[in-house]
């Protein structure tokens, strides 16, 4: 299959990594969406993958997830000599993607992307299908079991391009379902959560709370929650009020 790269395109990346380190990926995953001339998206055969070099050996841990061995990576290239090439393919794109974009971001800065925006599928979906019991791309896979996504190429799960091909599906159908520009502007603000993720309200939607609750969410650590509580709290004429400290030493005056 010849792909036009003239035509809207967004291009799905997933990484399997050796530590937290800037240049500790060992694999990347890629797949294309595009759209066709109908204004329709679609999951071509745009895909691949490449072994990466972290220049250290991966942990125990990381191994037991992606099974990606050290003696499979030790030819392989750095991530900084082979990054931009996938990151920025020839021709048009639109946008890149990933299931919880910001961990693929960390290792993906301006200088490799070109400064391309992202999507990221958690939060569209968050959006798109609320009623969903949960969010993580392989839940998403069973709970909603797109159209076309072949059971075999989405394996092993935990690998980098099975993982890509999977979330590209979810991909096309929130864009199918919205519009590109719509996923870019929910991906830039934190996850707007359909439900209270933990605590004593757990599995209550926002709209059930009281006002002081709210107020108390607003608070959290957490961006996600704190971001969902305020929304809530502006949808009924309201704004977090701020919190009043007491100074930390009295004045002797």
């Amino acid at each position: 299959m010849i792909i036009d790269t003239s035509t809207p395109r967004v291009r799905v990346i997933d990484l399997e990594t050796g530590g937290s380190g800037p240049n500790d990926v060992c694999e990347i995953g890629w797949q294309d969406v595009v759209q066709d001339n109908d204004g329709k998206w679609q999951v071509v055969e745009e895909r691949g993958a490449l072994l990466v070099n972290p220049g250290r050996p991966i942990s125990a841990d990381t191994m037991a997830v992606h099974h990606i061995l050290d003696a499979q990576v030790a030819d392989a290239p750095f991530w900084k000599e082979i990054a931009a090439t996938i990151l920025r393919p020839t021709g048009r794109i639109d946008a890149l993607a990933a299931h919880r974009a910001a961990f693929e971001q960390r290792y993906c800065p301006p200088r490799f992307t070109g400064g391309t925006p992202w999507i990221c599928t958690w939060k569209s979906a968050l959006r798109v299908w609320p009623d969903l019991p949960r969010f993580s791309n392989q839940m998403l896979r069973y709970q909603r079991m797109p159209e076309g996504l072949v059971h075999e190429i989405g394996l092993p799960a935990h690998r980098a391009m099975p993982d890509a091909y999977v979330t590209a599906h979810h991909l096309r159908d929130l864009l199918n379902a919205s519009s590109l520009e719509q996923l870019l502007s929910w991906s830039r603000q934190p996850g707007l959560l359909p439900r209270v993720p933990s605590g004593p309200y757990r599995g209550k939607g926002w709209d059930q709370l009281t006002d002081d609750a709210l107020e108390e969410f607003g608070r959290d650590r957490d961006a996600d929650v704190r971001f969902s509580a305020e929304t809530e709290l502006s949808r009924r004429g309201k704004k977090l009020e701020p919190m009043v400290t007491e100074p930390a030493q009295q004045s002797l005056l």
